[in-house]
């Protein structure tokens, strides 16, 4: 689950880590009121998407004046803003984020990142920090460092003050970075984030440093113990498929083939559409059902599956363990008939009650292409398709 940056920093002002005072706007007035709250002389008025390079996409400007800040609201909000991660659509401003000017001096990247390698989390940081970090990392990849970090022992001062040298700051700056970074990776753990991340940290002309950004992921199957990050969610910048289908507790995920694929467990569905692509087809999505999926669910994975334009034809793919064929079955056939399939179908089942599943689906009167392998199943959905 990701969050917008002004929600992010709220999160790391609750943990003592310095951000800029800001008021998120959701219409052109309220930035305006938000800025004349703020006092001027000068505004950043800033898009709130849940994409990075919103600068580079024009998404974030500089306004000096009130007249200012009610022309760029004007022209970012509702605007569809491309950047790199957005994807050639894009996506729609719906938020502002208004915020104080700073004293900008030198933009500094650190984050934090769950490393399941090796069991601990990365401290990844670089003195290059701000728009181009990215660029900072295929061409100067000696200028970004990483400290590995043991969860059983914690960030220690010691790796913050060399964290803290290694991108070039000095003096009375690395005591505070020394209590930044603490506070950071307390931020980091106690909300169950996979991805904490501040480009820029600002350090001013002073030597102070204040998160200017601030880009948060959080752990899924943790959310169940933050009920006020749940609160932070925000359903247009996710895929309304992807929102419909967590309703029903599916996973699912929309891709850019046109075979939709059904399967029980997400080590299967990733294997099912390994096999799809090479057999010459690509997938639609990826679709888990769970082991205890029900007649509905199957139906409701149905509807979603064929929300989308692109899907020429359907592959269910089953291993019955928890989940028995037969009510795959059953799930398959109401489905066929609420949705009135009119593309392709090829279900590929195994094992328990894999002999009654097949029976059910043989005497439906539906026409299902079974298969009994994998190679099998892919090869004829890709052949269907085409």
């Amino acid at each position: 689950m990701k969050i917008h940056e002004y929600q992010g920093k709220e999160i790391l002002r609750q943990f003592g880590v310095p951000v800029p005072r800001g008021i998120p706007a959701f219409t052109v007035q309220e930035a305006v009121e938000a800025a004349q709250k703020l006092g001027g002389p000068v505004w950043v008025v800033k898009a709130q998407i849940h994409a990075g390079g919103r600068g580079k996409g024009g998404g974030v400007k500089l306004a000096r004046s009130m007249d200012d800040v009610k022309t760029l609201s004007e022209q970012i909000l509702g605007m569809q803003l491309v950047t790199h991660q957005t994807g050639p659509a894009g996506q729609k401003v719906r938020r502002l984020y208004i915020e104080e000017g700073a004293d900008i001096k030198n933009e500094l990247y650190v984050s934090l990142v769950t490393d399941r390698g090796t069991q601990k989390v990365a401290f990844i940081a670089s003195s290059e920090g701000g728009m181009d970090i990215e660029e900072v990392a295929h061409s100067t990849p000696e200028k970004i460092i990483t400290e590995m970090i043991d969860p059983l022992v914690g960030l220690t001062a010691e790796q913050s003050k060399k964290i803290a040298a290694a991108i070039g700051l000095t003096g009375a700056s690395i005591d505070q970075a020394v209590d930044l970074f603490a506070k950071l990776y307390k931020c980091y753990m106690d909300t169950d984030a996979s991805l904490v991340e501040i480009n820029p940290l600002n350090c001013d002309s002073k030597g102070n440093l204040i998160a200017l950004d601030a880009k948060f992921n959080f752990d899924a199957n943790a959310l169940f113990r933050h009920p006020e990050i749940v609160a932070y969610r925000d359903l247009d910048e996710e895929d309304p498929a992807e929102v419909e289908a967590s309703k029903f507790d599916l996973a699912y995920i929309s891709l850019d083939g046109n075979i939709g694929c059904l399967v029980n467990g997400a080590g299967l569905a990733m294997s099912t559409m390994d096999t799809i692509k090479l057999f010459g087809g690509e997938p639609a999505n990826f679709l888990d059902v769970g082991g205890g999926a029900t007649a509905e669910k199957v139906t409701e994975a149905f509807k979603i599956m064929l929300k989308n334009p692109e899907v020429k034809g359907i592959l269910v793919n089953i291993f019955g363990g928890i989940m028995k064929c037969d009510t795959i079955a059953e799930g398959v056939i109401t489905a066929c008939k609420a949705v009135n399939l009119s593309v392709p179908l090829v279900v590929r089942m195994k094992g328990t009650n894999e002999e009654l599943g097949k029976k059910m689906l043989a005497e439906s009167g539906l026409p299902i292409i079974a298969a009994d392998t994998m190679a099998e199943a892919a090869t004829k959905i890709v052949a269907a398709v085409k």
